[in-house]
C-alpha cells in the first residue's frame, strides 16, 4: 500500500474529489490575500491561472516573472509539503496579443512505503510530486473585449515505478493534458461610473481527459472548473486606489455509482452539463464565494494592503477562511505575502503562508 496526502479540497464526505487537485490551488499571494478573488482583475502574470483573458489587457512592453512560494498545509504540521507557481508574460505585437507561460508543481513529500500487511520498509520510501506547465494566449477583440486560452500539460508522480496494490497493477505515476477559455470585459466608455471602473472575466479551466493511475476503468476526472470574477475600483486619486473584486466558481465534475455498483463519472464535456443537476439550492451549495479588497497608496504604486473572505458550503468541502496581505513595489520589482486565518477548528489550511515575488525587464 502507498500512503499518500489526501485531497484537502474535499474535507467532507459530500464534496466532489478529482484527480490533480493541486490544479485548483489559488497561486499568487496577492489575490490570495484578497480571499482569493482574482478572475476579474487577472492584470499580471498570473492572469495564466485565474483569468488568461486578463492577458489581453496586458499590453505593455515588459517582460515579467512572478514566483510564488508556500510551505502548503500547515494545518497538517507536515514539514517537507510546499507549493511553487511561476508565470511569465510579454506582449508580443507582431501576434496582436500578450503571450504567457506558467509552472505549477506540489511537492507531496517523502512517502512511507507500507506492505499489504502493515510493513514498512525505509528503503522503499520515495518522493512524490505534481506539476502542471501551461502556455497561454490573450488578444483583444475590441478595446473592451479580450479572450484568452490556456494549453497545459499535467504529470502526477504518486510513486517511483511499477506498483502493485492487491491483485492489480500500475505505474503510480499519469499524465493528461487540458485547455481553459476564458473572456473579460473591461468597459473604456459609456457612463462614468463604468469607464475604467469595472471589470468582468470568465474562465472555463482544465478542459480535458480523466487521468489514470491503475486502469482507465478507475481513471480520475480533472478538477474542470468554471469562475466568474468581478472587479470595481472605487476609488482612484493621485496616491491613493481602492478596488474591490469578487469571484464565484463552481467545479464541473459529475460522479455517481454505476449500475454496477462501482465508482464512475462522466467525461468532462458531459459534466459540463451534468454538473448542474440538483436544483436551486443543491447548485447554490456546490459554488464557492470569495470576496476581497485592495488599498494602494503611493503614485505609482508603493505600498498595498488587502482583505477577503472565503466561503464553501459545509456540505461541499466546508473551507472558511478570512485572508489578510501586503506588497511592496520598487522601481520594476515587488514582493508579496498572504495569510490564512481558516475558521474551521484543525483545518489543514489554517495559517497558510504564501511569499511572492515580481520582476519586469
Amino acid at each position: 500500500m502507498i500512503t499518500v496526502i489526501p485531497d484537502i479540497s474535499a474535507q467532507n464526505t459530500n464534496a466532489v474529489s478529482t484527480g490533480v487537485p493541486f490544479l485548483l490551488i489559488g497561486p499568487n499571494s496577492r489575490f490570495s490575500g484578497m480571499g482569493e478573488s482574482g478572475a476579474g482583475i487577472a492584470d499580471d502574470a498570473t492572469a495564466m491561472h485565474w483569468n488568461p483573458a486578463g492577458l489581453s489587457f496586458q499590453t505593455d512592453s515588459d517582460l515579467e516573472i512572478n514566483f510564488t512560494h508556500s510551505p502548503w498545509l500547515a494545518g497538517l504540521g507536515i514539514g517537507d509539503l510546499f507549493y511553487d507557481f511561476v508565470a511569465s508574460k510579454k506582449y508580443v505585437p507582431e501576434l496582436n496579443g500578450t503571450l504567457g507561460a506558467s509552472l505549477t508543481y506540489l511537492n507531496i513529500g517523502e512517502i512511507i512505503y507500507t506492505d499489504e500487511l502493515g510493513n514498512t520498509d525505509p528503503s522503499r520510501n520515495y518522493k512524490a510530486y505534481e506539476l502542471a506547465f501551461a502556455v497561454g494566449y490573450g488578444t483583444k477583440l475590441s478595446n473592451d473585449w479580450g479572450v484568452g486560452v490556456t494549453t497545459r500539460f499535467i504529470y502526477s508522480r504518486l510513486s517511483p515505478g511499477d506498483l502493485q496494490v492487491g491483485n492489480e497493477r500500475g505505474t503510480g505515476t499519469a499524465f493528461t493534458t487540458s485547455f481553459d477559455l476564458s473572456g473579460m470585459w473591461r468597459p473604456s466608455g459609456g457612463p462614468k461610473f463604468l469607464k475604467d471602473k469595472l471589470s468582468i472575466g470568465l474562465n472555463l479551466s482544465n478542459l480535458g481527459p480523466k487521468i489514470s493511475y491503475v486502469d482507465a476503468d478507475q481513471a480520475d476526472p480533472i478538477p474542470t472548473n468554471l469562475r466568474l470574477g468581478i472587479a470595481y475600483q472605487i476609488l482612484k486619486n493621485e496616491g491613493n486606489e481602492i478596488t474591490l473584486a469578487a469571484d464565484f466558481s463552481k467545479l464541473l465534475v459529475n460522479r455517481f455509482t454505476d449500475e454496477n455498483g462501482n465508482p464512475a463519472s462522466d467525461p468532462f464535456y458531459e459534466a459540463l452539463f451534468t454538473s448542474w443537476k440538483g436544483g436551486i439550492n443543491g447548485i447554490g451549495k456546490t459554488i464557492q464565494s470569495s470576496i476581497g479588497v485592495e488599498y494602494w497608496y503611493g503614485a505609482p504604486r508603493l505600498i498595498a494592503l488587502r482583505a477577503g473572505f472565503f466561503y464553501e458550503d459545509p456540505s461541499n468541502g466546508n473551507r472558511r477562511f478570512i485572508t489578510l496581505g501586503a506588497g511592496i513595489r520598487y522601481s520594476k520589482y515587488g514582493f508579496d505575502f498572504s495569510y490564512i486565518d481558516a475558521l474551521v477548528d484543525n483545518h489543514p489550511l489554517a495559517n497558510t503562508l504564501r511569499f511572492g515575488l515580481i520582476a519586469n525587464f
